[in-house]
């Protein structure tokens, strides 16, 4: 059945093996059984301690036996990179050879430490597939999308930044085993409540990783069971679908946020409880 998972970057920045520590001290505070792993630097002047071009061998394996030690899994990684024009830019050209090599690192690091899952918004996918955008994007996504299909690893498109059916048939056309989803249903919101299930039912044979985040419109808060999310139905769904893995809460609000993964998790388990 499902595991209640946390995003690392909830709690804070990953820059030192002491912030690792802190963090899992909160996730265990929290009461998780896996964290998701932030894995790329935040900024030029903003390092991450599990950056591919500086955590190295021995770092990675400290990092993955500390992990053990406190009795949590890691239920994958995020690269979010970004362009100096746009969000994810993957469908931006200016230096996108540096993104997509920075990418690859980080599935090889997945590997290396045995969870190869990384998540990632790349950009908006165009519904127009003459959008110069399109072409730029497919073409970045399809090498990534190869090469970890090659080292054994999932690059995964979270939800959210275009319509379910675009994805679908992004998806579709690159036509790898190495392209995954990370469904995140508060992020479909924007097109609907009622697209949190068909977007499962739509994507169900890629769905390999979830964030479990909410959306209250009047508090602007995330925690799971207090927004707009139809949790019932949405897990049901996944459930009625096959998938019985992650479930990472997600609260980047910066408000409360311990006390309102507690209560994400807490709900999320009575949920669970509930589905029988």
């Amino acid at each position: 059945m499902f595991k209640i998972g946390l995003t690392i970057w909830s709690i804070g920045l990953t820059s030192s093996y002491n912030d690792l520590l802190r963090q899992l001290e909160l996730a265990i505070k929290i009461g998780v059984e896996g964290v998701q792993l932030w894995c790329v630097d935040y900024g030029s002047s903003l390092p991450c301690l599990l950056d591919p071009y500086r955590c190295d061998v021995k770092c990675r394996k400290r990092v993955e036996e500390t992990i053990d030690s406190y009795g949590l899994k890691i239920t994958g990684f995020c690269a979010q990179l970004s362009s100096p024009n746009r969000f994810g830019g993957f469908n931006d050209p200016e230096g996108i050879e540096k993104r997509i090599e920075k990418t690859k690192r980080a599935l090889e690091l997945s590997v290396d430490m045995g969870s190869p899952i990384v998540t990632t918004h790349p950009g908006v996918i165009p519904e127009n597939k003459d959008d110069k955008r399109y072409n730029i994007i497919f073409s970045s996504i399809k090498e990534i999308a190869k090469f970890a299909e090659n080292i054994g690893a999932y690059f995964c498109i979270e939800t959210g930044m275009e319509p379910i059916n675009v994805l679908k048939d992004f998806i579709l056309e690159i036509n790898s085993d190495g392209l995954k989803v990370n469904f995140d249903p508060a992020n479909l919101l924007r097109y609907g409540v009622d697209e949190i299930v068909n977007g499962v039912r739509v994507l169900s044979n890629w769905i390999i990783h979830t964030h479990a985040k909410d959306y209250n419109p009047k508090t602007k808060k995330a925690t799971v069971g207090k927004g707009l999310v139809p949790w019932k139905d949405y897990l049901k769904e996944l459930k009625n679908q096959g998938y019985n893995g992650w479930l990472v809460l997600e609260d980047e609000t910066g408000k409360n946020v311990v006390e309102s993964l507690i209560e994400g998790r807490e709900f999320l388990e009575k949920t669970i409880k509930n589905l029988g």
